[in-house]
């Protein structure tokens, strides 16, 4: 991977943007694509790449990748100064006792630990039992309440304090992967074309999404906004590559083996088709994966949006979804946003997509 293309990858990811709180990491997502696009924004927080395609009547194609991640959100501070949060996202509450968390306050961020009674102290049923989220609470080390009231509000919102480390190999691991990995791969496809300099038979829409986590809100919003013909969701999928996943729920899905190209009802026939094809013909990659109902993605909003749109869905091999240490394969980022670069080639007309 391109030095500074990783360098924008980690700083991404470093940045925190739980579902409602993503602008810290879209002031990041803006800066990186503004040299290659005309860049916009909407009142959500949406982030637009644009760059004019050439030719009579070219359709419009719109690439979404969301930017938002799991998180907390502060909800309750007591007598004693321990602060009570809850969910943004999917959280699992398995994970979080014994965690350092960042809280993004007014002032900056402030460090604290999600506190969890020693083991010493808890008797066999207990040390089975997963401690509900809305029990666990967070120490900044307050003597009490009116202490963490001066530092912290009722709804700032908290992240993990995990940051990028590499593994073996290209494989490195983070927070967050879910989906700034997409939000990435959709900067590298703009990035991309613009450094190959020739205009596409396309008018190409690069979006930032943000609140999918919390009911794929902002892909709702750009969808309509953009108003494409097309649309290629850019998202991460569970690996099954490792012991404690079973390959029938997702078939055999492993890091480093390329892009996965989703295969359903959300996804239209002849785009995955000139996906694939595409993919066979510059030598990339690709697995596939059947979802018989709707994704659980951008591309489920993108597909229904208006009068329709002829959706795709790219996605990442991902382990250890919606934990602090998520997984992933360098080279599958880079491969991804190189088939989606070769396949914009090959559009002609939104007509090709009609049902036959």
């Amino acid at each position: 991977m391109r030095k500074q293309s990783l360098t924008f990858l980690e700083n991404l990811l470093s940045a925190p943007s739980p579902s409602g709180y993503e602008q810290p990491a879209q002031r990041l997502f803006r800066e990186y694509i503004a040299p290659f696009c005309q860049v916009s924004s909407d009142v959500l927080g949406n982030v637009y790449g644009f760059i004019p395609g050439q030719g009579k009547d070219r359709p419009k194609v719109m690439i979404v990748g969301h930017c938002d991640e799991i998180g907390l959100q502060v909800k309750y501070i007591d007598d004693k100064g321990f602060i009570y949060f809850a969910a943004i996202g999917g959280v699992d509450a398995h994970l979080t006792p014994g965690k350092v968390v960042t809280i993004h306050t007014a002032d900056g961020p402030l460090a604290g630990v999600v506190g969890k009674r020693p083991i010493h102290l808890m008797d066999a049923k207990d040390r089975e039992t997963v401690v509900k989220l809305e029990a666990q609470y967070i120490d900044i080390g307050a003597k009490d309440k009116k202490e963490a009231q001066k530092l912290v509000r009722v709804g700032d919102c908290i992240t993990f304090a995990s940051g990028f480390t590499r593994l073996q190999g290209d494989r490195v691991a983070s927070r967050g992967f879910d989906d700034k990995a997409g939000a990435f791969v959709v900067a590298e496809v703009l990035r991309l074309v613009a450094a190959e300099g020739e205009r596409l038979p396309v008018d190409l829409y690069g979006v930032s999404s943000v609140q999918e986590e919390i009911g794929l809100r902002g892909g709702t919003t750009s969808s309509y906004t953009v108003n494409p013909d097309i649309g290629i969701c850019v998202e991460v999928d569970f690996a099954t590559d490792q012991p404690d996943v079973e390959r029938k729920h997702n078939g055999e899905v492993a890091l480093g083996k390329g892009p996965i190209l989703a295969r359903g009802a959300n996804i239209n026939h002849a785009l995955f088709e000139l996906l694939y094809g595409t993919a066979q013909k510059e030598k990339i990659a690709v697995q596939l994966t059947a979802t018989p109902r709707a994704t659980g993605t951008d591309a489920n909003v993108m597909q229904i949006s208006r009068n329709g749109v002829a959706t795709a869905l790219v996605k990442l091999p991902l382990r250890y979804m919606h934990t602090p240490v998520e997984v992933l394969s360098l080279a599958d980022l880079t491969e991804s946003a190189r088939l989606i670069v070769a396949t914009l080639k090959r559009i002609k007309t939104s007509e090709a997509f009609l049902p036959r």
